[in-house]
């Protein structure tokens, strides 16, 4: 596992952690932004790519 893997997987847990607070405080903002957190560590865990190279990609998308 590289770095960038490693930065994935917690930015996965940081993802769920602000997923589940804005269900709890009914922000639906901040439970949008940990629903992309989620998918950017996801991504990053995979394919080791730094975070501006995912943000490039889901910006695109």
């Amino acid at each position: 596992m590289n770095e960038e893997q490693f930065k994935g997987k917690w930015k996965q847990i940081k993802g769920d952690f602000k997923q589940k607070y804005g269900k709890v405080t009914d922000d639906e903002y901040k439970e949008a932004e940990g629903n992309l957190d989620k998918l950017a560590g996801k991504i990053q865990e995979k394919y080791g790519k730094t975070k501006e190279e995912i943000k490039e990609e889901i910006n695109n998308w």
